[in-house]
Parts: structure tokens; C-alpha cells; sequence
């Protein structure tokens, strides 16, 4: 299904990008593609920490783009500099002459539409949730880009990847990773993770998980390249 926006660099663009992304951790699917991309290229600054939704998924998406982890296609994105006429959706009847008119383009996502009764639901629900937590607000999260670096040439780096992924707790979460040459036969591996930061330490995390038994069987060292709140 495509999405479109329209003039992302406006106050009314930037919101309705926001309220988009509000139940939503990508632009499409489940995992980053062509279409962030796309979104991430037509904003010309990164969205202000008003924009809670859409400043977490710029500078996510920022910190992949610099991991080279942006691979799947996408479902297709528009995304356009202004804003369709006013009179094209101030009424229900120009609204439907329009879908006759562009009867090819049934499955957009018209981003200046009214909310869906869907969309009311989950946020909603999440307004719920917060107040049943007995929170004043979310927590926040970090996204974090590690090297890990192995004994020697001969650590097996897949084995090296699974003690790196083994480690679990509440408020974290791995992401993309890949191999980089350092020199003479020996990789290391870059990893993406994102945390609470209410409930992980990164600096415990790497000392006495990552670099303690049993997973400094394979781990000689760890070292953060990027870490961006998100």
C-alpha cells in the first residue's frame, strides 16, 4: 500500500508525519527500507524533539544510514512539496471526486485526512496504557552502534555474533549488524541496539555482560561508535 505526504518541512507536514509514526516504527513494514530513505532525504532539518515520533524515527534512521543497514525495498513512498488545494478535502463531495478521479490510486494513505476510527483506538489505548503505568512520560531510548572486536583471526565470528545476541534483559533490543575488515584476516562486527535508558546501562551491559563470561570466550573488546537519543 502507498503512503503519501505532502510538504514534510512544514509545521502541518511534520504533524501529521508525527501522528503517523506515533504506532508505527517504520514508514512502511516492519524492519527500515527504501521508502525511510526517502522520507529521511526530503527533510531538509531533523525534526524538533516537539515532534516526539518523528524525531525517534529521524535519528534512527540517521544512525542506520551511517551502518549502511538499509536494504529492503518498500512499499512505495511519495512524498511531495506542498500541500493539495484546500477545497480538495474541505468536503465529503470533493473528497469522493476525487477518488473517482483518481480511481488508480485507491490504496493511498491520505496523510491530511480525518484520523480513522483505527487511529483514535491505538492512540487511545496508548494514552491508557501511560496512565495506567503511573507515568508522567515515556522513558527515554538511545540508539546505540557498537564495535565488537574478536581475540584473533581465528574467532568464529558467527559464534562471536550469537554470544553478543544471547545477552538479554528488560529495555533492550538488538538490531542490523555486519562484519567490517580490520587488518591482517581479522573482522570485527558492528551491531545496532536500542535501549531504555531507564533500565539499561551501557557501560554495565558492556562490562559485565559482553566482556565477562561466558561471552569473552569470543569478545576482546567493545567500543561505541554512535550513540543518538531517539
Amino acid at each position: 500500500m502507498a503512503v503519501s505526504f505532502y510538504n514534510v518541512n512544514s509545521a502541518a507536514g511534520l504533524k501529521k508525519l508525527d501522528e503517523y509514526l506515533l504506532t508505527r516504527s517504520y514508514i512502511t513494514g516492519y524492519q527500515a527500507s527504501k521508502d525511510d530513505i526517502t522520507v529521511h532525504a526530503a527533510l531538509s532539518t531533523p525534526p524538533s524533539s516537539e515532534y516526539v515520533n518523528a524525531s525517534r524515527w529521524f535519528h534512527h534512521i540517521d544512525a542506520l544510514l551511517r551502518l549502511s543497514g538499509v536494504s529492503a525495498d518498500g512499499s512505495g513512498v511519495k512524498v511531495e512539496g506542498f500541500a493539495p488545494p484546500a477545497e480538495e478535502v474541505a468536503t465529503p463531495a470533493a473528497v469522493d471526486t476525487k477518488a473517482v478521479a483518481d480511481e488508480d490510486d485507491d490504496d493511498d494513505v491520505d496523510l491530511f485526512g480525518e484520523e480513522t476510527e483505527e487511529e483514535k483506538k491505538a492512540a487511545e489505548e496508548r494514552a491508557a496504557s501511560v496512565k495506567a503505568s503511573g507515568k508522567k512520560k515515556e522513558s527515554g531510548k538511545s540508539s546505540i552502534l557498537l564495535d565488537v572486536k574478536p581475540w584473533d583471526d581465528e574467532t568464529d565470528m558467527k559464534k562471536l555474533e550469537e554470544a553478543v545476541r544471547s545477552v538479554q534483559m528488560e529495555g533492550l533490543t538488538w538490531g542490523m549488524s555486519k562484519l567490517v575488515a580490520v587488518g591482517y584476516g581479522i573482522k570485527k562486527l558492528q551491531i545496532m541496539m536500542t535501549i531504555v535508558d531507564d533500565l539499561v546501562s551501557v557501560d554495565d551491559l558492556i562490562e559485565e555482560r559482553l566482556t565477562a563470561e561466558p561471552a569473552n570466550e569470543y569478545i576482546q573488546s567493545c567500543d561505541i561508535v554512535a550513540f543518538n537519543k531517539i
